[in-house]
């Protein structure tokens, strides 16, 4: 997954209960951080560390999990446990991102599995996000008329056509398709139709976009 240790952070405000997972957490070989409010964990945990999840109690004694869910980053996905969960509350978490709503006593091997599938989900997003920043950082690069004529290129403007468009000659937007190739680092209209797919996206695949801690 990462050469990095994996990190789960478990928050539940019952200590026996933050304890017991962060025994079984750590015989699977993972670090942990446990926090037994959700204000506690925002005010110490830090959420560049990748690959890490969370282990979130849904009732908590400040912000419930759920209004925690919507604090976090989506480079760290959360495994949701509680023991009122009913079938909106767990529709409403997954659809917000969480990648799993377990109900306690929950069966180690369920809980472990569900960690493993979260953090390899952090190592996913947080590559999305990576490569994300760096298409973005080259189309900075760019002039406003150069951004100008890439959105009409990818849309499939011929040369002519731009220049049309822009009241310039077909010559100049020549030039300008060029220094739009180099600058973003591509050799195929296809690759620059690619980037610019990507780049027009802003949330990571089926998991929303949220700042970091």
């Amino acid at each position: 997954m990462s050469e990095a240790a994996a990190l789960v952070y478990v928050v539940d405000d019952d200590p026996s209960v933050r304890r017991a997972l962060t025994r079984l957490v750590r015989s699977a070989g993972h670090e942990v951080e446990a926090y037994g409010s959700a204000r506690e964990f925002l005010g110490h945990a830090c959420g560049e560390r990748t690959p890490a999840c969370v282990v979130l109690d849904v009732q908590l004694p400040d912000l419930s999990g759920l209004e925690l869910q919507r604090e976090l980053d989506a480079r760290l996905p959360i495994v949701f446990l509680t023991g009122h969960g009913d079938i909106a509350m767990t529709v409403g978490a997954i659809k917000a991102g969480a990648t799993d709503f377990l109900t306690k006593p929950v069966r180690d091997d369920d809980l472990l599995r569900a960690i493993d599938l979260a953090l390899a989900r952090s190592v996913e997003v947080s590559k999305w996000i990576h490569e994300l920043e760096e298409l973005r950082s080259r189309v900075g690069r760019l002039t406003v008329r150069e951004r100008e004529v890439m959105n009409l290129v990818v849309l499939g403007r011929l040369n002519k056509q731009v220049a049309c468009e822009l009241g310039t000659v077909e010559k100049t937007v020549k030039a300008h398709r060029a220094r739009v190739m180099q600058k973003m680092e591509v050799s195929s209209l296809a690759e620059l139709v690619r980037i610019a797919d990507k780049v027009a996206v802003t949330n990571p695949p089926t998991t929303p976009t949220r700042r970091t801690i």
